[in-house]
């Protein structure tokens, strides 16, 4: 089997700066992938990259063995479904019709429009904004917003989802129910490739990290792998000791005080 999403030795300069430097990742269909890093690491870059919205300087990105830099965004709109960092740009649109709006690439497929609209409502029903559905964007809180940008992204029904920081506004609660989502998905078979800057969120929900640090993958494998005390204590330039999670099977990242030692 394909991977779902391939980049081999992506590099990205933006003037005289080099935003990334000869990154390289695999993620598998079922599997949750994610991207980690300090601010300026180069994560937002790489994933719009993967999504086809950024040509990279050299190197290629393939999302299902199609190249993103030479495919249109109707193809890729079938293929992968992105969410940026702004998850949804604010409008007065109400929520109902903003996650329809995913189902757009699938507009003149053979599919009763009850189906369609089921599909929407499963999307909203994952994501907890059902009871939110009649309400304006606008109206909404910035982490009920980010709520229904993923349910636009889940209802598109793609093979590939990339999300940029999709749980940076919610609450502790919600951020775990929108892990489990990503991880229900994953399990159906979905390739998920996502940007999150909580260490702790990602080691308990990713099967596979990647480590960015200066436009430059530093580690990838498994959060145990990753996420070592030593490491994040110098990309982060903060002291941390890595624990093992007392009820789940993942790594504790703590920050500890700058004057004590880092495990």
């Amino acid at each position: 089997m394909s991977p779902a999403v391939r980049a081999e030795e992506i590099t990205y300069r933006r003037g005289q700066s080099t935003l990334l430097d000869g990154v390289s990742l695999l993620a598998e269909p079922g599997e949750v992938l994610g991207i980690v890093g300090p601010n300026g690491s180069g994560k937002t870059t790489l994933l719009r990259i993967l999504a086809g919205d950024l040509v990279p300087t050299a190197g290629s990105a393939w999302v299902q063995d199609v190249d993103t830099a030479q495919a249109t965004l109707q193809d890729l709109a079938k293929l992968r479904a992105y969410l940026g960092p702004d998850g949804v740009s604010i409008n007065p649109f109400a929520v109902r019709d903003v996650v329809t709006m995913g189902r757009h690439p699938h507009r003149r497929a053979m599919i009763e429009a009850a189906d369609h609209d089921a599909i929407v409502e499963s999307a909203m029903e994952r994501t907890d904004v059902i009871h939110l559905a009649s309400r304006e964007m606008d109206s909404l809180s910035t982490g009920e917003q980010q709520r229904a940008g993923l349910a636009r992204v889940i209802a598109q029904e793609t093979p590939v989802l990339l999300l940029d920081e999709p749980t940076s506004a919610l609450d502790i609660g919600h951020q775990e129910t929108v892990m489990r989502v990503l991880g229900s998905l994953a399990g159906g078979g979905t390739a998920i490739v996502v940007v999150l800057h909580d260490l702790n969120l990602a080691a308990a929900h990713a099967n596979r990290l990647i480590l960015l640090d200066a436009g430059r993958a530093v580690a990838s494998g498994t959060p145990t792998e990753v996420l070592t005390g030593e490491r994040l204590s110098a990309i982060y330039r903060q002291p941390m000791q890595i624990m093992q999670h007392p009820h789940r099977d993942c790594p504790l990242v703590l920050t500890v005080d700058s004057t004590g030692p880092a495990a």
